[in-house]
């Protein structure tokens, strides 16, 4: 009788392997490439800016009729620049400064003349009207040509995301300084990856993509500010955290803030400026 018992329970055991082996469940389906894409939303449609040449454009090597003799053969990067596109706030353009004001509220003292905007020393910093959080800020500035002095003398102005954190704009043709305070640097803070500069009297081109920073209840850093910025092309400041406040004494403070503005610097140097717009992210 044992053995009989035994010899059931096996049978049942091979049957029910043999049921379970049979038992067919739901096989995944393979991916296919459709899985991976989607269509919505559809990225908005902007037109984006036309190169436009400061100069005439030269035709098959040759100099065009009415240009100087002594004129290059070629244009130069210096001498073409990129108008706004089309979702961008434009804050000069070269016909006027309704975008911007002086200190305390007042009118800028800067000189606006051929579709160049000039600082006027003395006369005071310039910032927008218009306040940012996280943007993309193109804006184009030119060396005296007759300036005098080195490292921090010459052609020294800086630019200001949300109105306290320098990005530093200097004359560093052929012209040392310390690393953290030379064009593209954030200034006493990270120096630039290298030293992109144009000579006095070409035109500079800065391309800036700046994150704004979150806070703490006590007022410090949660998440800190980055900056992406490229100085003729070149990246000199890649996602660059920003430590804190620019200080010319000292080190960078943390203070909680909203948006801001974009502020130019006089620093006694004539620096010029143009094309300058900016595109809220």
């Amino acid at each position: 009788m044992k053995k009989l018992m035994i010899l059931a329970f096996c049978l049942l055991g091979v049957l029910s392997a043999r049921g379970q082996e049979q038992k067919e469940y739901p096989k995944p389906k393979g991916m296919q490439p459709r899985h991976t894409e989607f269509w919505l939303p559809q990225p908005p449609v902007i037109t984006p800016g036309s190169f436009v040449a400061t100069v005439d454009m030269p035709v098959s090597g040759k100099v065009k009729k009415g240009q100087p003799a002594t004129a290059p053969a070629t244009v130069g990067a210096s001498d073409i620049y990129v108008t706004a596109p089309s979702d961008a706030i434009v804050l000069f353009d070269g016909s006027g400064l309704e975008e911007w004001v002086g200190p305390k509220g007042a009118a800028p003292g800067w000189q606006v003349a051929d579709g160049v905007l000039t600082i006027v020393p003395g006369t005071g910093e310039i910032g927008t009207k218009r306040v940012f959080h996280d943007f993309q800020l193109h804006i184009e500035w030119s060396e005296p040509v007759d300036i005098q002095g080195e490292s921090q003398e010459r052609g020294n102005s800086g630019i200001f995301l949300q109105g306290r954190y320098e990005i530093q704009v200097l004359d560093n043709y052929h012209n040392e300084t310390y690393a953290s305070g030379g064009a593209g640097s954030i200034y006493k803070q990270h120096a630039p990856l290298v030293n992109a500069m144009r000579a006095p009297g070409q035109w500079n081109v800065y391309d800036i993509i700046y994150e704004a920073p979150t806070f703490k209840k006590d007022g410090t850093f949660r998440t800190y500010p980055h900056v992406t910025v490229l100085h003729n092309g070149v990246v000199v400041q890649n996602h660059t955290e920003i430590l804190g406040t620019t200080e010319y004494v000292g080190f960078p403070h943390q203070r909680a803030h909203g948006d801001g503005p974009i502020i130019l610097q006089d620093h006694g140097n004539p620096v010029r400026f143009r094309n300058i717009w900016i595109r809220e992210l």
